[in-house]
């Protein structure tokens, strides 16, 4: 009689992960010939929310295409509003890190940030990350790991305050302050504006990398696409992310989320593509901005 076997625990932690490739190569469209500006940080594409076994199953597609892989760790799917102590989270980066040694890069919480969601999820204080991030930091030898994850949003002075009290608690546990931050910089670019990501890349200070930024296409209430014009504007934004970035000498990298688009229906929708993998205006806006060649591909209207 065979014998049961015990299914394993799920990880306390969920993971987010950023492709990292000289140039969005996922598509021929842009091809592996083109070449970024000298003045702009490297572009790189996104994605998110990952359960292990799909981050297992992504990662070894993106490996066996010799691409570097940035992953952030996030809430886990199966208790969200439920934040992992220092040791379980410990624990399950270890056995995450082990799986899969040739991975280098980390976030130790994607927009730490963000805040609680009711019955949705939860976030960790500005000390929990700088724990979740000294406990990465012991496990990851030879790691580049990047510090805090933030997202701007639209009053950034929550946002400040937070740096600097992760900061603080950083100095208390007497451990290494990070040299590489991470933003997301939505609120920021998609208004056309460049003040938040100034002020909070000199917060930061050192290297900053844009680990998610992009135009929406469509977020309500605020960003609605009414007969496209949110694909007109997503663009635009894109071609101002790149010039935003390539402004500011902090910035070294810029990780565009997402590929893939939505429907009409879909509450964020930031695709470069559509829903069914027709190029937007995105996509040749950032074609465009690193310098491809054979950008003037037919658009979707979708």
């Amino acid at each position: 009689m065979p014998r049961l076997r015990r299914r394993p625990r799920p990880l306390a932690i969920a993971i987010a992960i950023a492709l990292l490739i000289g140039l969005l190569g996922a598509s021929s469209a842009i091809g592996q010939g083109g070449k970024a500006a000298k003045t702009a940080p490297t572009a790189h594409a996104a994605v998110r929310s990952f359960s292990y076994d799909q981050a297992k199953l992504w990662i070894q597609a993106a490996e066996a295409q010799h691409q570097q892989v940035l992953v952030a760790f996030y809430h886990s799917e199966y208790t969200p509003t439920k934040l992992p102590s220092v040791a379980l989270y410990q624990h399950d980066v270890q056995k995450f890190i082990k799986d899969f040694p040739h991975v280098k890069q980390y976030q130790s919480w994607d927009e730490s940030n963000r805040g609680n969601v009711k019955y949705s999820f939860s976030s960790p204080s500005a000390g929990a990350s700088a724990r979740y991030y000294q406990a990465l930091l012991r496990v990851c030898k030879g790691c580049t790991v990047i510090g805090l994850d933030v997202l701007d949003q639209a009053n950034i002075t929550p946002t400040l305050r937070y740096i600097s009290e992760f900061k603080r608690e950083i100095n208390h546990l007497h451990t290494l302050m990070p040299s590489i931050w991470g933003l997301h910089d939505y609120s920021d670019v998609n208004r056309l504006q460049s003040f938040r990501t100034r002020d909070l890349t000199q917060a930061l200070g050192g290297q900053v990398w844009l680990t998610e930024t992009g135009g929406i296409v469509q977020f309500k209430p605020e960003f609605l696409n009414v007969r496209g014009a949110g694909l007109t504007r997503a663009a635009k934004v894109l071609k101002y992310t790149f010039n935003v970035a390539a402004a500011n000498p902090r910035i070294k990298r810029l990780y565009i989320f997402d590929w893939s688009g939505g429907t009409s229906s879909t509450r964020f929708d930031a695709g470069l593509t559509d829903a069914h993998g027709v190029p937007r205006a995105g996509y040749v806006a950032v074609c465009r901005a690193l310098h491809a060649a054979k950008c003037s591909v037919k658009v979707s209207n979708h």
